[in-house]
């Protein structure tokens, strides 16, 4: 890295700005090819080596994908990349690992509680009985499974805001789910009453959801949400 000379730095960046402006303008969607790599150089007055450099930073962010054997494509632009650097930040430092929990708790609470009004009238039967059944798995295999729990739990959540048909919102939401669930086992003490409390909050949630209950919807969340504050705060304050 100390030898890479400035210039180069420079250009290579440029290559990575106009593969994003080519996308761009030639209204590419995710999965369409991109050019080869001679055409790109051609188009971007670029040397194949810097084309290649950029092709690997835009695929480390999802934004074009490299099928060996078969080409470069416009990526499926997940948050990958967001949630990598967020984890990094958070398992870095304790005291950002703190505040990376805080803003992605309450992150994830606006969502929900935001978009309730919607979530509540847009849920099917079918998706409350998933629900439910999610619910089921929860109390059933417990916090100490973690697979079986944790799955659970971020497969409710996922599917709260799936009826509002906003793919942002729901990669957002997943993504600081995952970041939270790697960062969070640094936290101690999740209690069986903790666990109790949290299977409990998700069940509130569908009964309220069911119930076409908004309010006792958004009770139900700042249920669910409250202790997960708590534990934050208490591992701050022993830190």
């Amino acid at each position: 890295m100390s030898g890479t000379r400035p210039g180069r730095q420079l250009l290579r960046q440029e290559v990575v700005d106009g593969i994003k402006r080519y996308i761009l303008e030639e209204r590419l969607r995710p999965g369409d090819p991109l050019p080869t790599e001679p055409a790109l150089c051609e188009a971007l007055g670029a040397s194949r080596s810097s084309v290649r450099e950029a092709v690997k930073i835009l695929n480390a962010l999802d934004i074009v994908e490299v099928r060996h054997g078969h080409g470069t494509y416009v990526g499926r632009l997940s948050l990958s990349a967001l949630v990598e650097s967020l984890t990094f930040r958070g398992l870095l430092s304790p005291d950002d690992d703190f505040q990376v929990m805080s803003d992605l708790v309450d992150v994830r609470e606006l969502f929900e509680r935001g978009r309730a009004d919607r979530i509540v009238s847009l849920l099917t039967p079918e998706q409350l009985d998933t629900l439910d059944g999610l619910v089921a798995t929860m109390r059933a295999t417990g916090a100490q499974d973690g697979n079986g729990f944790v799955a659970a739990d971020r497969a409710f959540h996922a599917l709260l805001v799936a009826p509002l048909g906003n793919d942002l919102i729901g990669q957002l939401s997943m993504a600081f789910w995952d970041v939270y669930a790697i960062v969070a086992p640094h936290l101690d003490g999740f209690t069986h009453t903790d666990e109790t409390e949290t299977i409990a909050a998700h069940q509130n949630i569908v009964n309220a959801a069911r119930a076409g209950d908004i309010s006792g919807f958004i009770k139900a969340l700042g249920e669910h949400y409250a202790p997960v504050r708590r534990r934050i705060s208490e591992a701050r304050a022993r830190r």
